[in-house]
């Protein structure tokens, strides 16, 4: 958000508190002062001030050169999670779904411009890609960030392609707006996405909607395999139908239990 665009009430000093903790993550779960500084656009002693204000409060460790984040720092997204139930109804259809499917499962909301992952069924084989609930990653380029995107209106279609970093992950990755658009027209039209390693090379995904109980897409369901073990054709042939049956049988408990927050905060699905 530009500065121009800020309301009066908006308080900076929160906003950058906030970065420095977003900074960390799990391919840096311990960072010097500097690199803190670096990753959050502040100065050394800005960062410090931050940084020695989160350890009082018990969010931070350090030893005194590097620092980490404490478990304490999973208070800030229980309150969401706890009052957020569909995760709680989709695990034991992901679990039964990878159960048959013998690959992992996952379900995933849109907040922002990333997808979320707010349930998750591990693999039994190990992946390049190292993933666990709330882990993110830019929507765009994904199987589940495409089948929600897929559902936006035109217009909010364009304004989000318009923003998103379309840098190549992989040489595989679709950096075309126009091109995403005819994909996710595609996409929205079979009712299932598949991303052939746009993301990561020798990852493919496959992905399908979960609406509630008013038809409004909330989140969305993937199954991904390595691309060695897995063709595309074997991916919509083997997986695609259980994927469906799946997502199927989540939507008919939503309509059942009807939960208050199906989706996340700064979502903006549409129907």
């Amino acid at each position: 958000m530009s500065a121009a665009a800020r309301a009066p009430h908006f308080v900076r000093s929160f906003e950058r508190g906030l970065a420095v903790i977003r900074v960390f993550g799990a391919d840096r779960p311990e960072l010097t002062l500097s690199e803190v500084a670096r990753g959050c656009g502040l100065t050394r002693a800005a960062a410090r001030r931050f940084l020695l204000t989160l350890a009082d409060l018990g969010y931070v460790h350090t030893d005194g050169r590097t620092f980490r984040l404490t478990p304490r720092v999973l208070e800030l997204g229980y309150a969401y999670l706890s009052g957020f139930t569909l995760p709680e109804i989709a695990l034991p259809h992901l679990e039964q779904l990878a159960e048959t499917v013998g690959e992992s499962s996952s379900l995933c909301v849109l907040d922002g411009d990333d997808i979320v992952y707010v349930a998750r069924v591990p693999p039994r084989r190990i992946m390049a890609a190292t993933i666990t609930v709330g882990t993110r990653f830019p929507a765009h380029v994904t199987s589940v960030g495409r089948v929600i995107l897929a559902h936006l209106t035109d217009e909010e279609t364009d304004v989000r392609l318009a923003r998103a970093d379309l840098r190549p992950l992989t040489a595989r990755t679709l950096v075309s707006a126009d091109r995403l658009r005819t994909e996710l027209r595609r996409v929205r039209r079979q009712g299932y996405a598949i991303v052939d390693q746009e993301l990561e090379e020798g990852l493919r995904s496959v992905a399908a909607p979960v609406r509630d109980r008013d038809g409004v897409v909330v989140a969305a369901v993937n199954i991904p395999v390595h691309a060695s073990r897995n063709t595309l054709d074997s991916v919509r042939r083997d997986l695609l139908p259980h994927l469906l049956a799946t997502v199927g049988r989540i939507e008919a408990d939503l309509r059942v239990t009807g939960p208050a927050r199906a989706s996340s905060p700064g979502s903006g699905t549409h129907r």
